[in-house]
């Protein structure tokens, strides 16, 4: 079974990232053969300074392996290191209909947010049918919100098949409903554009002085809070504390007593713990630059022995070449 995912640098990489995409991708390590990408040319459609790609590139970079990425078991690569996967966007896309596109669910909410069309957030999904599909792969792990992304990549990839025959691997997504969307720091889901983000490596007083801005509702600590378990504060510690010490700090706002203050400062502590780990691995990795950029490299190397092979197969289907 060969498993992809990818990830945008488009910014600091923050917890929302790692609960609902990398932290599940490297579980997958040791289930399947995966292939796992910096989506560097996805960042083009919201991202125009070139300097800040390639250090976003390299912050990312840098997080997969401390955080657990294992070269050894997981192929990883950046995106334009195989513009392979730009040719194979547009051999899908001559046959991908535009009803489809426009009825893609992140561009009508871009396009609602005022965020200006043009053709790279349009064909975003293109883009990402071709990742998927010239890596021949079975599984995609993804939040809830990119689901119809990979819905989408089945549609085009049985209508290439249909018109051009068997071609491409038909992939099936998967979901970690639990922790599919993190909540941010004011109840929406936890990005960027929002504003309401825990970096994963943020500095600690920054950090700190984050997670205790959450704004709480006014009522008193000796109040019971029924619907404890809406609380912010309390799902984010669902995730970055043992399991029996969030549920107590559940049961004790739900009971009266717990105020509003302790919760948040319990709230930093176990996410700065939590992370610890991986922190001091960061570190190792930004003193060894040669190591990671030979990560990359090869891992780009096996790529393409893999993207080659397929996009030459899509080729010969649809009377490209000789």
């Amino acid at each position: 079974m060969r498993i992809l995912s990818g990830i945008q640098p488009s910014g600091a990489l923050h917890i929302g990232n790692y609960f609902g995409m990398m932290k599940p991708a490297i579980d997958l390590q040791s289930q399947g053969e995966c292939y796992y990408f910096i989506a560097d040319y996805h960042s083009m459609t919201s991202l125009s300074d070139a300097a800040e790609r390639r250090r976003n590139s390299w912050d990312v970079a840098l997080d997969f392996l401390a955080c657990g990425l294992d070269p050894q078991k997981s192929v990883f690569f950046r995106q334009s290191d195989l513009p392979e996967v730009t040719e194979l966007t547009w051999i899908i896309g001559t046959l991908t209909p535009m009803g489809l596109l426009e009825r893609a669910h992140s561009y009508k909410d871009k396009l609602a947010k005022g965020v200006a069309a043009n053709f790279g957030l349009f064909a975003y999904p293109v883009l990402m049918a071709a990742d998927i599909l010239i890596y021949d792969s079975n599984l995609v792990p993804v939040g809830k919100d990119q689901k119809q992304h990979v819905e989408m990549t089945r549609d085009i990839a049985i209508k290439f098949n249909q018109t051009y025959g068997e071609t491409f691997v038909i992939p099936e997504p998967a979901i970690r409903e639990e922790v599919a969307t993190v909540p941010g720091l004011d109840g929406q889901k936890m990005s960027k554009s929002y504003g309401n983000t825990v970096e994963l490596f943020g500095e600690e007083k920054a950090m700190r002085k984050r997670i205790m801005s959450i704004v709480m509702d006014s009522r008193t600590p000796q109040e019971p809070k029924p619907d404890a378990e809406k609380n912010v504060a309390v799902q984010l510690l669902k995730l970055v504390a043992p399991s029996d010490v969030a549920v107590d700090y559940e049961n004790r706002l739900r009971s009266g007593g717990l105020g509003y203050g302790e919760l948040k400062k319990a709230l930093f502590e176990h996410y700065w713990n939590h992370f610890a780990a991986a922190r001091a691995r960061r570190a190792e990795l930004v003193a060894n630059r040669d190591y990671v950029d030979q990560v990359l490299r090869e891992g780009a190397e096996r790529a393409r022995a893999v993207a080659s092979k397929v996009l030459a197969r899509a080729r010969t289907a649809c009377g490209l070449g000789a």
